[in-house]
């Protein structure tokens, strides 16, 4: 019996990982163990592309793999750690579903993912083809870490998380994507989180929270508001009425008509 080569196992051993920290961060209410656990999930993204480089002999992969290191481990949870020491978020609040449910949840969407990747694997001819399945499964998983939470910095999270699962995906499919897109999406990808990071500030600012639930109140105000404007409006003004404002005003009061006026001098 043919045992697997030593680097397979520890592919498959870097994408059981990954799985395991989806869990992790579907489960995780604290927002600093969250950005800790993507740095996590970012380093065996870079161990992986490492040994897939060295098992296939693309160089470009090694490339990909310092860059992976520069954003994903090192740039990016920086970046976070720093928004979350000027914001003081350090919790998310309840989410919408309890932990016990959002895990049946994540259960329910692992087994909807291998089945999605199967057709997939088997019209891949990479050695890592076995890994689709749990490249699939972390990006649902963390698109159900974006939709149950109510922090922004939390959803964030979840959408570099989706990233991660992304680039996973296209390294055990088709042993990585061009450099050109790979710089691409990693320029993208830092310019939304500082244009986030600025959002950020903005609803702080304005809410004085980052519950995200706050922005329900700007649409539930707006009718009131587009009441009191219509209310407030400048009346549109005739020039009849401006004229007759002016003759009453030099007369010292409202003008009278024929009729007053020849009854007066009677």
């Amino acid at each position: 019996m043919a045992t697997m080569p030593i680097d397979l196992q520890l592919l498959n051993l870097c994408a059981a990982l990954l799985l395991l920290l989806s869990f992790a961060m579907l489960a995780q209410r604290r927002i600093v163990t969250l950005v800790n656990l993507l740095a996590i999930q970012g380093s065996l993204l870079f161990v992986a592309t490492i040994l897939l480089a060295w098992r296939t002999g693309e160089h470009h992969l090694y490339l990909s793999a310092a860059l992976t290191l520069a954003l994903k481990v090192v740039l990016l949870p920086w970046l976070l750690h720093r928004l979350i020491r000027r914001l003081h978020v350090y919790w998310d609040t309840e989410p919408l579903l309890n932990i016990s449910g959002t895990m049946l949840v994540g259960l329910v969407v692992v087994v909807f993912a291998f089945g999605l990747a199967q057709p997939i694997s088997a019209l891949a001819n990479t050695a890592t083809r076995s890994a689709i399945g749990i490249a699939v499964a972390v990006i649902l998983l963390s698109f159900v870490t974006m939709i149950t939470r109510r922090k922004a910095m939390s959803q964030v999270v979840g959408f570099l998380s989706m990233e991660n699962g992304l680039f996973f995906g296209a390294m055990s499919a088709t042993y990585g994507m061009p450099m050109i897109v790979e710089f691409g999406v990693a320029l993208d990808v830092l310019v939304a989180v500082l244009v986030l990071g600025v959002f950020f500030f903005q609803i702080r600012e304005q809410f004085d929270s980052l519950d995200l639930h706050h922005l329900e109140s700007l649409k539930e105000s707006q009718p009131l508001y587009e009441a009191q404007y219509s209310a407030n409006e400048t009346p549109s003004l005739d020039p009849t009425g401006s004229l007759e404002g002016a003759t009453q005003a030099l007369h010292g009061g409202p003008a009278r008509d024929a009729t007053h006026t020849s009854q007066d001098r009677r």
